[in-house]
């Protein structure tokens, strides 16, 4: 599994993108699918207590955590993280600046259905639309 999971991001990688056309998939509600850390080790979210809210305009951007209620509403949390969006090296980074920190994220790829951010330490999320909780 780790091997086609290295030749999948190999193909990504070498395949050539235009990270402008990632930022008009960034907004709306996300949750992570899954984590492969720096080491290969991969993490699997079948169910998520809270998913990301991104919203972008231009070059700022806010991320927020939310939690999904049963009725189709959301509970948001006061925090949020602003982040400025910069094309560099043919990617497009996420520069996050809080009171205490500050972080870059890169996004490897945006698409209608899944976003893949990669953070400092190299550790890869994959992002999966939000779908509202049906019973």
């Amino acid at each position: 599994m780790k091997r086609i999971m290295y030749i999948l991001l190999f193909i990504v990688s070498c395949t050539k993108s235009n990270p402008e056309a990632y930022r008009q998939y960034i907004n709306g509600y996300w949750e992570i699918e899954r984590v492969v850390l720096s080491d290969g080790t991969e993490k699997k979210y079948n169910f998520n207590q809270s998913i990301d809210f991104f919203e972008v305009k231009d070059s700022l951007g806010i991320r927020k955590k939310v939690q999904p209620k049963l009725d189709g509403s959301f509970v948001t949390s006061k925090d949020s993280e602003i982040f400025t969006l910069k094309i560099e090296n043919d990617s497009l980074r996420m520069y996050y600046k809080t009171a205490l920190s500050s972080w870059i994220e890169t996004v490897i790829s945006a698409k209608e259905n899944q976003i893949i951010i990669k953070n400092e330490a190299g550790n890869m999320y994959f992002y999966k639309p939000y779908k509202k909780i049906s019973l």
